[in-house]
């Protein structure tokens, strides 16, 4: 299944897509959300779902396009987890995941303007897959209990302010994360049984100029063993996001310019859907 949220900040409408129609899910769901999800959305989709009947959303083409899960409980990310990236970024690659986190409200549609922060030279794209927790996870035994706590994918940009987040962080990274919008999610949540993560292509571009080409085959810690992972030190709750990692070809390689105000980032997740955002001055 694909999911959708539609509208204004604060006002979006849960939608299920089917090719290019939108079926209004407010009569099975109140919202996609990290309650609505641990209380078992899924199900009650699904069950609206195949009863049929639900009410098409008219002109749905020219509504916003909201992020497909309202204000993730946290957003975990995973840092230089493409072999690549690590080396452009002037690191080896690590021997054990590299956690950081985002602000929930970081969150924003996927089409969504963003500013450059105040005082940024070095704002940059990064485009990443998005796993969305379904269910409670702590402690798992293994690897292969990990899928039972997902909910489904999502394309993510994991937007980042160089400078902030290396030169002038303490030590930790989450001041060159945490700008307003800085946080793009979907157009969809794509439920699990629709998504192989283990491949899928993952590209980026800027005003139209390609930047990253990759696949998520060459995760140096796939899908299964970050939740397995995550869950020996923390609680994973429903509604949370795990970002997991971003291929090379980004500003820090020095390779490209970094975003300026008038600048389009287009970013791409095959399967998963299309984001487009114009950067604006803050």
């Amino acid at each position: 299944m694909k999911l959708a949220r539609l509208g204004e900040p604060g006002r979006e409408i849960p939608v299920l897509v089917v090719d290019d129609t939108y079926y209004d899910l407010s009569g099975a769901v109140e919202d996609i959300t990290p309650a609505s999800l641990e209380g078992g959305a899924l199900e009650r989709i699904r069950a609206a779902a195949a009863a049929g009947g639900l009410p098409v959303v008219e002109g749905a083409e020219a509504l916003r396009i909201g992020s497909p899960i309202s204000r993730p409980g946290t957003i975990l990310c995973i840092g230089m987890n493409y072999a690549a990236h690590a080396l452009e970024s002037g690191s080896q690659p690590p021997t054990s995941p590299v956690l950081f986190l985002k602000t929930p409200n970081t969150v924003g549609g996927p089409n969504d303007p963003v500013d450059v922060p105040r005082k940024s030279t070095k704002t940059d794209w990064e485009v990443e897959l998005g796993v969305v927790i379904g269910s409670r996870a702590l402690y798992l035994d293994s690897p292969a209990d990990s899928a039972a706590h997902i909910a489904g994918y999502l394309v993510a940009n994991d937007l980042s302010e160089r400078e902030f987040q290396l030169e002038v962080s303490g030590g930790q990274w989450s001041k060159g994360k945490s700008a307003p919008g800085f946080s793009p999610l979907g157009p969809w949540l794509v439920t699990a049984e629709d998504v192989d993560p283990a491949n899928l292509r993952l590209r980026s571009w800027v005003n139209g100029e390609p930047r990253q080409d990759s696949n998520t085959a060459d995760l140096i810690f796939p899908v299964d063993f970050l939740v397995w992972h995550l869950s020996q030190f923390l609680a994973l709750e429903a509604g949370d996001v795990i970002l997991t990692g971003t291929p090379e070809g980004v500003g820090l390689s020095g390779r490209f310019p970094y975003i300026k105000a008038g600048d389009v980032v287009e970013i791409e997740i095959e399967g998963l859907g299309h984001q487009r955002q114009v950067f604006g001055q803050a």
